[in-house]
């Protein structure tokens, strides 16, 4: 945890940035780079019935680290989206409850 799902991106162009992002968000969200889990899920967006491209949207998964932190973590993502070529990108974050997450059928 964090889980950091990608739409709206070229495979290809997340590879190409996500070393450096996650070697930034270790920093910032002061968590090791195993934590992470980065999933780019390929969508097709559709507006009356036409195939339309849209800007990238990204969902971080995690548990509260407070505004400063989701701020820095949403800054740098944005950067690493932008360095790749995109104008723009949307982002929200979704913030887990401990005593809702398991991992093995265990509360950690």
């Amino acid at each position: 945890m964090p889980h950091i799902i990608i739409k709206g991106m070229n495979i290809a162009d997340v590879k190409k940035i996500s070393k450096q992002m996650i070697d930034d968000l270790e920093i910032i969200v002061d968590c090791p780079r195993e934590y992470f889990t980065l999933e780019v899920v390929e969508s097709n967006f559709i507006i009356d019935g036409n195939l339309v491209k849209k800007d990238p949207f990204v969902q971080v998964n995690w548990f509260d680290r407070g505004q400063e932190v989701q701020d820095k973590a949403a800054a740098s993502i944005t950067k690493h989206i932008k360095n790749a070529g995109y104008k723009d990108a949307e982002m929200f974050f979704t913030i887990l409850e401990r005593n809702n997450y398991y991992e093995n059928g265990k509360h950690l």
